[in-house]
């Protein structure tokens, strides 16, 4: 199914009404300050719920969450229908292999009628770069759209989830280096990343890869550029590893993922370029031993596992916060 419609953005930032509040969260490129902190802080209220006997909350109760995954997901998809769950959503996952999008129907069609079902949230991931911004400029005002990936353009959840792991482990924005390494060119992950983390202030942001795998318009987003591992995560406070994206790649922009290891892949013994008590995160899922080895990833620094459970909080803070305005 592809999107057929062009997609033509307002000059005022579609995720926002007219007051500046939160009605869609299409990316992190845009988002205030303000907001972000907002986000963030709402989810580290809404931690202690996995530590309840009954872990919900009654903000959604009565509202449907619809989940329409176009493209495959572990672990974002599940982490937002827990955090719909535990919201007291109606939570309704589409199968889209059996919906009548795989018959042609277009995205548009789709969404108007799953509307008269009486959708409130739809949480869209797609192949297509924009498909929620299409979504969002076509559905009623009290209806909220969040993107859980789109393309190769953002995937603002895990760069928020990441900022509040960030905030979590090392406190002050002003004061951090982050490094991210590996597949930046496909990665909506790295961009989305790249957006909040300059706006929350970091005092650097470096992207690291080889030439081919590093876009051209790094620069302009005001991150340093390293193509050497060393140069890139020495004296770092958090190192990011991307995994290669081989089903996004349309050429031959690495020997094999073997030579990509050999000089991009973070060993224990590369870890010691970064600062002593630097931590490791990684977006999943993970190539073991490609783009880390399972010794840094199962180790004392990882804080793999920590972004996957902030990363609930993060996602009902972001539901919360948009099911309570409207455009």
């Amino acid at each position: 199914m592809t999107v057929s419609h062009s997609i033509k953005k307002p000059q005022r930032n579609p995720q926002l009404n007219s007051h500046g509040e939160l009605i869609h969260l299409l990316s992190t490129e845009g988002l205030p300050k303000a907001t972000i902190h907002q986000i963030l802080d709402t989810a580290e209220a809404f931690l202690s719920v996995n530590d309840r006997e009954v872990k919900k909350v009654p903000l959604l109760r009565g509202k449907s969450v619809f989940n329409l995954f176009f493209e495959n997901s572990t672990r974002t998809r599940t982490t937002f229908e827990i955090a719909a769950t535990r919201l007291s959503a109606d939570v309704i996952n589409l199968d889209i292999a059996r919906s009548s999008a795989s018959k042609g129907e277009s995205l548009l069609d789709t969404i108007a009628n799953l509307s008269a079902m009486a959708a409130d949230i739809f949480v869209v991931r797609h192949s297509e770069s924009g498909a929620p911004y299409l979504i969002a400029q076509h559905v009623a005002p009290h209806v909220h759209v969040v993107n859980a990936g789109d393309g190769r353009h953002a995937h603002p959840t895990q760069g928020l989830l990441d900022a509040y792991t960030i905030r979590h482990f090392k406190g002050n924005f002003a004061n951090l280096t982050v490094a991210i390494v590996g597949d930046v060119l496909h990665s909506r992950v790295a961009r989305s990343n790249i957006h909040a983390l300059t706006t929350l202030g970091c005092a650097e942001v470096r992207v690291v890869g080889p030439r081919t795998l590093v876009p051209s318009d790094m620069a302009a987003m005001g991150v340093r550029v390293c193509h050497d591992l060393k140069e890139g995560i020495s004296g770092a406070d958090v190192v990011m590893t991307l995994r290669l994206q081989n089903e996004r790649m349309s050429g031959a922009l690495l020997p094999s993922s073997q030579e990509f290891a050999k000089s991009f892949g973070l060993t224990n013994e590369r870890l010691q370029w970064a600062k002593p008590d630097a931590i490791v995160m990684h977006p999943g899922p993970v190539n073991r031993g490609v783009e880390i080895d399972s010794a840094v990833l199962d180790g004392p620094r990882s804080v793999v596992l920590n972004q996957v459970t902030f990363g609930i909080a993060v996602r009902m803070a972001v539901m919360s916060i948009v099911a309570g305005h409207s455009a």
